[in-house]
């Protein structure tokens, strides 16, 4: 993809922070196209066009690790503003001539700073007092100003919590402006990026989709193109997106395993062969799937099944279009970062996710991941410009393997009849009070205990259901949802009275850590 090499950004250079993906959100949020590079990635051969702007990261290390940490100091020759936070802050100062030591009392959690001179960074930062609450994560600490330095604020334990040299627009701050925890932390990178780097709006939803749409064209060209529409939000966006860039050349093949959601097969077969005239192959597979999972606890062999058995179905269909030269895949931003092929970052977590490296070798076709620049919220805004419905943009996230994870044991069709109806009348509900977009994820489970109840005068042996609803940002960590009793109880009495099978309906209130958003 090469949309990235025309607009005016934001250059983010990995250090290995956990924030560091949060720091280009907040960026892309302003309306200015971010984009993050490891450390290790920085070269001569760089590409200096178009940076209008270069934050450095925080990160596990401290800057005197030289054989851990690369840092070229050419870049301060680049004539462009610099912004460093934390370590990011801490490198400038030492590779300027400054100097950086283990902190006699290190600073984790909320500090109060105090502002010491107006600066163009912190405009409109400080409260009437000139104070703020911020947010801190160090062990090492800046002491002695690099020549050209001047200190803005302090802490009571680092007394060179923000630095500037205004002339060359060099910039270090000790704290992260890009995490809630700091007050009115966004006025700080708004000024960077608006104030002292003078950059303008690029990035909105319209600009994304223009773009992509041409990019799409360049790469595929008169090639004929596949996709694997799963009805969720990345892979909708991702047919849709590329129908408008390709039309007819585009095939999309959607493989019902039976442990989707309720009536979902219907949803898209109606919205994307119906409405949008897309070239869909729907290949309802559930029995096939059933009969692979008989007799099937672990969750793991479920898995595996199931992504085996889903690509052995792809390539038998994908098979039958003659002169097919790509794959499509919803392979987002997040997805690359974590997947270490982004950043190359030494503290990336390294996780195999499903989109990536998931070409299967036998079909030896390429990819074109339209989205692979694009966080999960601004896939969401792309797919209402594309005039995809709220129902399909804003749904919460579906597993790969479906229900099947939300079914602890054995699989049969029962129970999977049983936890579709349960599932359908908590979403449902969620919808008719308005909670659900104001939750990341929720569903209902099935657990494999059946406990004693009461109804009527009769005495049942049922399942128990379990209830969900997690709020997060990315889906890294997550909180519970907390419920008033009363919605509670409508959706546990909707549930008992409706389902045969079910007579207990328990709340999940584990976060994450430490447990998972999936049960399996």
């Amino acid at each position: 993809m090469d949309l990235n090499n025309n607009l005016n950004k934001i250059l983010i250079i990995d250090f290995g922070s956990q924030f560091t993906q949060l720091i280009a959100r907040r960026i892309r949020e302003f309306g200015i196209y971010s984009e993050i590079i490891s450390h290790k990635k920085i070269n001569a051969n760089t590409n200096k066009t178009h940076i209008g702007g270069i934050i450095l990261s925080g990160g596990p290390l401290n800057v005197y690790q030289s054989k851990k940490v690369k840092f070229r100091k050419e870049i301060f020759k680049w004539n462009v503003p610099i912004l460093g936070i934390c370590f990011g802050h801490q490198v400038i100062s030492k590779e300027l001539g400054g100097r950086v030591k283990q902190a006699k009392q290190r600073e984790f959690g909320f500090a109060k700073l105090k502002s010491l001179s107006k600066s163009r960074l912190t405009k409109n930062f400080f409260n009437k007092k000139g104070s703020n609450s911020v947010w801190m994560s160090h062990a090492d600490e800046v002491t002695k100003l690099a020549k050209g330095f001047k200190v803005i604020a302090k802490t009571e334990t680092s007394k060179f919590s923000i630095v500037e040299n205004s002339s060359k627009k060099f910039y270090g701050i000790q704290f992260h402006p890009e995490v809630t925890h700091t007050e009115k932390g966004k006025i700080i990178l708004r000024n960077f990026v608006f104030e002292i780097c003078m950059l303008k709006k690029n990035w909105s939803p319209s600009n994304q989709k223009k773009l992509l749409i041409e990019d799409v064209k360049k790469i595929v060209g008169n090639s004929k193109v596949i996709c694997a529409l799963s009805g969720g939000v990345d892979s909708s966006v991702v047919a849709k997106l590329i129908h408008n860039a390709i039309g007819r050349k585009l095939t999309c093949i959607f493989v019902n395993t039976g442990l989707l959601r309720k009536n979902e097969e219907i949803q898209v077969i109606k919205t994307f062969r119906k409405k949008f005239k897309i070239n869909l192959i729907y290949v309802n597979a559930k029995n096939l799937f059933l009969r692979n999972l008989k007799k099937v606890e672990d969750p793991e062999k479920k898995r595996k099944i199931i992504g085996n058995l889903f690509i052995k179905i792809f390539e038998k269909y994908a098979k039958k279009i003659r002169n097919v030269k790509y794959l499509a895949q919803g392979t987002l931003y997040p997805d690359l970062i974590e997947s270490k092929s982004v950043t190359g970052s030494q503290t990336s977590k390294i996780k195999s996710h499903h989109n990536v490296g998931g070409l299967p070798k036998k079909m030896k076709l390429k990819l074109v991941e339209p989205l692979r620049l694009l966080f999960k919220d601004e896939v969401r805004k792309l797919g209402l410009e594309l005039k995809l419905s709220k129902e399909i943009v804003l749904r919460h996230p579906f597993p790969g393997p479906g229900l099947a994870i939300r079914m602890p044991g054995e699989i049969t069709q029962q129970k999977i009849k049983i936890l579709k109806d349960a599932d359908d009348i908590f979403i449902k509900a969620l919808k008719d009070y308005d909670l659900y977009n104001k939750i990341w994820q929720a569903y209902a489970a099935l657990l494999p205990v059946k406990t004693v109840g009461v109804m009527g005068d009769n005495r049942t042996y049922e399942y128990m259901c379990l209830l969900r609803a997690i709020t997060s940002e990315d889906g890294m960590t997550a909180d519970t949802f907390n419920f008033n009793k009363d919605f509670m109880q409508f959706v546990s009495n909707k549930i008992i009275n409706n389902i045969k099978g079910i007579n207990r309906v328990v709340y999940d209130i584990t976060s994450k850590p430490p447990s998972t958003i999936e049960l399996e």
